[in-house]
């Protein structure tokens, strides 16, 4: 679920500095894991969150807009997975970007991974097998495996902080800094919506459906609903074994991600 991120536009009118294409930026570029009714199975998944109110707020197409905005510190939960969401997903002018209703709908189904991995864990499926981890807090869902692990560049360090690699904020930061620009716009909202939803997770919950929830059948694979890994959108990335590539027209790709439920399995 991370790979290689794209050039940056801008949405203001006046040109600004753009960053060139980092490794890393995003989604995996390798396989995860594999799930497998009885073996263990590593996995990939990640989440974000909601911006405390900026300087004031506008009127924007998809509601008020805190601007500028501005996310909960790295070292807080709801920072932490707000900043996961935004990795996980392409902006305006980066590779893969197709809408804003798009990013938003891929930041969505990313946290329902990382929340399926926790509280919806299939009949005939252990936790491990799937999360490669077991664990009831986000965080750890996230950082299972270290810093190449379930989401890579997301990781705790030898003091069991969690933390990012230096490449995952230089890129969010570029993104806030281009948000925080002119007048508010698309940059600002998804920033904005990222940190809502991770902020709305911790306090009570996912603000929104799991679009895949009731997914029973992928061609002729039986299926338990849900999603359960995503990675990059390509062809040669799978998480193999028991996970089950969700097609298009389940509106399996979003924001530049394929995602993958789980074959149901007889316990």
């Amino acid at each position: 679920m991370h790979s290689a991120r794209r050039f940056i536009s801008t949405p203001q009118r006046r040109p600004v500095p753009v960053p060139k294409p980092r490794r890393g930026w995003g989604r995996a570029t390798r396989r995860v894991g594999t799930a497998r009714a009885p073996q263990p199975v590593l996995v990939v998944g990640c989440v974000l969150a909601v911006v405390w109110a900026g300087s004031f707020l506008r009127a924007g197409g998809t509601g008020d807009v805190a601007f500028p905005p501005q996310l909960e510190p790295a070292d807080r939960v709801a920072g932490y997975v707000a900043r996961l969401l935004i990795n996980e997903t392409p902006f305006p002018g980066e590779r893969g970007w197709v809408s804003e209703a798009d990013t938003r709908a891929a930041m969505l189904s990313i946290l329902w991974v990382l929340h399926n991995r926790i509280h919806s864990i299939p009949s005939g499926y252990r936790q491990e097998q799937i999360a490669a981890v077991r664990a009831r807090d986000i965080v750890d869902v996230i950082t299972a495996g270290g810093e190449k692990g379930q989401c890579d560049g997301f990781y705790r360090n030898r003091s069991g902080q969690f933390v990012a690699e230096p490449r995952v904020h230089e890129r969010i930061d570029n993104l806030v800094r281009l948000a925080s620009q002119g007048t508010p716009g698309r940059f600002a909202r998804l920033i904005n919506y990222a940190q809502g939803l991770a902020s709305a997770y911790v306090k009570t919950g996912i603000d929104g459906a799991d679009r895949f929830a009731n997914l029973r059948r992928v061609g002729k694979v039986e299926v338990t609903g849900r999603a359960y890994a995503w990675m990059a959108d390509r062809d040669y990335y799978n998480p193999g074994g028991n996970f089950v590539k969700i097609p298009n027209d389940k509106d399996g790709a979003l924001g530049a991600n394929r995602f993958f439920t789980l074959r149901r399995v007889t316990p």
